[in-house]
């Protein structure tokens, strides 16, 4: 992939997954303990403060977030790699899957809360399975500074990079969406109810899934494909 590869509409809808990642992470460290369903690195430092027993940290919950996102990452991998489609149609196919999956925990968390270990596992797992299939299906389609998961290289490259100004507004563009997630997700969780950011982040799932699909169906969208 080369940085100057016709991209179409991929970095907008890839904001809006950052953001999606802001809410996710929010509704999991705020309400399902101090795990992360996105952010892995967050979760093997978490891992190490559980194993040196302080922090309050669940080494259960942290390794299974790490292992549902491997296998998340994993399947939504090969499937992506195995097909020779156009990137507006693996988005669309990608991003529908995840909505059906946050849709689900959307509803878990709707009926019944989140108490008891056993149902935050089945939370974590289910989000970071969502999370891994988002992160893989991105790095397939390669939009140079949108990782949709991962801010530690993007804020370097902001700061240490002598790059145009384009390049740098689209870094601060993807800092700013994951922040605007964050805070959509605290707000969310403090003002409207325990499931609203779930359900905020299915809804611009689905909005993606639309928007990648018609996207990809414009005659302009094979200079993109």
């Amino acid at each position: 992939m080369t940085a100057d590869r016709p991209l179409g509409p991929l970095p907008v809808l890839l904001v809006c997954l950052t953001v999606v990642t802001g809410l996710v992470d929010a509704f999991s460290y705020l309400r399902l303990g101090h795990v992360f369903v996105a952010n892995m690195t967050g979760n093997v430092v978490f891992l190490g403060f559980g194993l040196a027993g302080v922090g309050e940290i669940s080494i259960v919950a942290s390794l299974f977030a790490v292992f549902a996102f491997a296998l998340g990452a994993a399947v939504s991998g090969r499937w992506a790699a195995g097909r020779a489609i156009h990137r507006g149609l693996l988005l669309a196919a990608a991003t529908s899957v995840q909505a059906g999956v946050v849709l689900v925990a959307s509803v878990i968390v709707s009926v019944g809360g989140v108490q008891g270990s056993a149902v935050r596992l089945t939370l974590i797992g289910l989000l970071a399975l969502a999370m891994g299939g988002q992160n893989a299906v991105v790095r397939r389609l390669a939009v140079p500074d949108l990782t949709t998961t991962v801010l530690t290289l993007t804020v370097t490259g902001l700061v240490a990079d002598t790059t145009p100004s384009s390049v740098r507004v689209r870094r601060l563009i993807s800092v700013l969406a994951m922040l605007a997630g964050a805070i959509a997700g605290g707000v969310l969780l403090r003002w409207v109810g325990l499931a609203a950011p779930l359900w905020a982040a299915a809804v611009l799932l689905v909005g993606c899934a639309v928007g990648a699909y018609a996207a990809a169906g414009r005659t302009q969208s094979q200079t993109w494909r």
